[in-house]
């Protein structure tokens, strides 16, 4: 009886032990699934830069069908090759004033973003599966994207997301960037300490601000700039599109509350009164009284109508009665004929 005992306490501990060692499991995926950073980043300026699809340093290089929406430029290097057959929905600068003020600007966002305080290191950690919410995010040495990292604005639009990276970038092939939940690609940096190398067919989000080059190579697409420093872009049938933050709509709500109530009430009464007295003679006098009432109702519109039935009926009977001394006929009549009986005393002879 004392070893059952004792044997059901050590299985009671150890299941205690597995549920603990569960838990932990649990919790450890849930923190790698999703990474919860502060809400008070803010959003690098980019100034003039944030009209540009591509800003190069040194040069801007193309092979095949790449398609820029947004300008293209380059200071303070002086070549861009490829375009055509690339095709820029834009216009090209090319060591101006104009392409020297966006790189400048490239630099005042590059310092900005670096410069702002790291809420979370994922050194060593693969960005492929990760879930993260507005912050600032911090690699001590490079960054790699295998899979998909999912962005989450948290219904928040203006929600802002930094990638401050010491060396380099790279993407797997068919590697890509989610956003959900409100999150904007125009709020998305990623500051490259060196170089960044976008896989093929990856499709990527957000700002590139490298400080050395940026790569994309063949099929990858980005919703997002790409800037470089110093050195060059270079670019292989891909599609770059410039993305301007959405302004929220505001929402008018004008109520207007008109209420008319027609006071148009017309009450119509019409009573004529008919009287007809008819008197023959020898006759009291008979007086029918006719006496109609007619009250519509008129509708409240514009032209109240009004309809009242004035027909009086007359009922004028009258009813001759003769009056007379006893003995005589009635008036009209034929003297040899009473119209009723009359008693009269018997004739008696005196002789």
């Amino acid at each position: 009886m004392k070893s059952f005992f004792n044997s059901k306490r050590g299985f009671a501990l150890t299941s205690v032990v597995l549920l603990l060692l569960f838990c932990a499991f649990l919790l450890t995926q849930a923190d790698r699934l999703q990474v919860l950073a502060r809400a008070n980043v803010t959003q690098p300026p980019l100034g003039t830069a944030g009209k540009f699809a591509v800003v190069g340093g040194s040069t801007v290089t193309n092979t095949g069908s790449t398609v820029l929406h947004g300008d293209l430029g380059v200071s303070p290097g002086t070549a861009v090759t490829g375009f055509p057959p690339g095709v820029v929905h834009g216009s090209i600068y090319v060591a101006n004033a104009v392409a020297l003020q966006a790189q400048n600007d490239v630099t005042t966002a590059y310092v900005n973003a670096a410069g702002q305080s790291c809420d979370a290191s994922l050194t060593g950690q693969d960005l492929g599966g990760l879930t993260l919410t507005t912050g600032a995010y911090c690699f001590s040495t490079s960054a790699q994207l295998t899979g998909n990292l999912t962005i989450n604005g948290q219904g928040n639009p203006a929600s802002v997301f930094i990638f401050q990276i010491g060396s380099t970038l790279t993407t797997a092939s068919n590697a890509s960037v989610s956003l959900i939940n409100g999150a904007q690609a125009c709020n998305i940096f990623w500051q490259v300490g060196s170089s960044a190398t976008v896989g093929t067919n990856t499709s990527f989000v957000g700002n590139i601000l490298a400080l050395t080059s940026i790569t994309f190579t063949t099929g990858a697409v980005s919703i997002g700039s790409l800037y470089a420093r110093n050195g060059a872009v270079t670019l292989d049938t891909n599609t770059i599109t410039q993305s301007p933050c959405a302004v929220p709509t505001p929402t008018a709500t004008a109520t207007s509350t008109a209420t008319s109530t027609p006071s148009a009430t017309s009450t119509a009464t019409a009573t004529p009164t008919a009287t007809s007295t008819a008197t023959p003679p020898g006759t009291p006098s008979a007086t029918p009284t006719g006496t109609q009432t007619a009250t519509p109702t008129g509708t409240p519109s514009a032209t109240p109508t009004s309809t009242p039935s004035a027909t009086p009926t007359p009922s004028a009977t009258p009813t001759s009665t003769p009056i007379g001394p006893p003995g005589l006929p009635p008036t009209g009549s034929d003297p040899g004929e009473s119209s009723c009986p009359v008693n009269r005393p018997p004739l008696t002879h005196n002789p």
